[in-house]
């Protein structure tokens, strides 16, 4: 069986563009294959912000990512690329860390050169390319035969007035790129940059690239996220506040019956098949309609 870095690998060298769908959880990953999409992918912020309620500036860690990706990954057969932000603070920790995403059965993720912490008020900038290419080494030493998939996450088109750590130079994006490709990346994506930027720059890139949040043309994959986690929040602000204002949550009433796939989706069928099995052969009692 091939491994889910090898499964991410295929779909990247069969050539044809694909979207990895935003994942939060285990049920998120299950929904996102039952659809259709051929990759799942976990973002930064969806991690930080659903499950641990802080923002995606480096407050949570990677042993907190790994847990909820971990979750995810075991549950859905497709790959399930993760945001794994800087991999840590030192080469040891791209190192270790890189060794429990291909544990855990992560297919990829990817890794950036953005110093912590970002996204605030502090005006960071990027680390050195060789810090960079010493990072994205660790990992291609750590990986082993998972096949897991390095993608550098360039933020040098992320400009600091849009909260990034870049100049914006598409020269030096350029440079960067290929430097990391140098070092083993696998495929590249260039953040929270201008379309026109990126479109720039990616016919200079030795390696596949991919985009965050829209799709570009000759460009191998896309991670789409900071759709799902936030209509889940939303949608439960709206019902959280109608129950407190009025006592019942009407606008939900017919959310469980309306949603038949939910016991595909949570192996209704195997789980009351073995336990039907285990109740039989032990004597024990089943009711003839398992009310659910």
């Amino acid at each position: 069986m091939p491994t889910p870095g090898e499964k991410l690998r295929a779909l990247i060298e069969n050539g044809e563009h694909f979207v990895a769908a935003e994942a939060y959880s285990a049920l998120t990953g299950r929904i996102v294959e039952h659809v259709g999409f051929k990759a799942a992918y976990l973002g930064g912020h969806a991690c930080s912000a659903f499950h641990y309620a802080v923002p995606d500036n480096g407050v949570f860690s990677q042993v907190e990512m790994i847990e909820q990706s971990a979750r995810i990954a075991q549950a859905i057969d497709i790959p399930l690329i993760v945001d794994a932000d800087t991999l840590g603070e030192t080469v040891a920790d791209a190192y270790h860390f890189t060794r429990r995403y291909a544990a855990a059965g992560i297919a990829g993720y990817h890794v950036e050169d953005e110093v912590n912490p970002k996204h605030s008020k502090h005006v960071n900038g990027l680390c050195s390319i060789e810090d960079m290419q010493l990072r994205i080494e660790a990992g291609v030493k750590a990986r082993g035969d998972s096949g897991l998939v390095i993608i550098a996450r360039c933020d040098e088109l992320y400009t600091s007035a849009n909260g990034g750590g870049g100049t914006g130079s598409v020269e030096e994006a350029i440079r960067r790129g290929h430097a990391y490709s140098e070092a083993g990346a696998d495929a590249i994506v260039f953040a929270s940059a201008p379309p026109e930027q990126q479109a720039e720059v990616i016919p200079h890139m030795p390696i596949p690239v991919c985009t965050l949040g829209f799709n570009l043309p000759n460009t191998a994959f896309t991670l789409s996220t900071a759709w799902g986690w936030v209509s889940a929040a939303v949608g439960h602000l709206a019902m959280a506040r109608e129950l407190m204002e009025t006592g019942a949550v009407k606008s939900a009433m017919n959310a469980f019956t309306n949603f038949p796939e939910k016991y595909d989706l949570i192996d209704q069928k195997l789980y009351d098949d073995l336990i039907v099995e285990w109740a039989e052969r032990t004597g024990r009692p089943t009711r003839p309609n398992h009310a659910r």
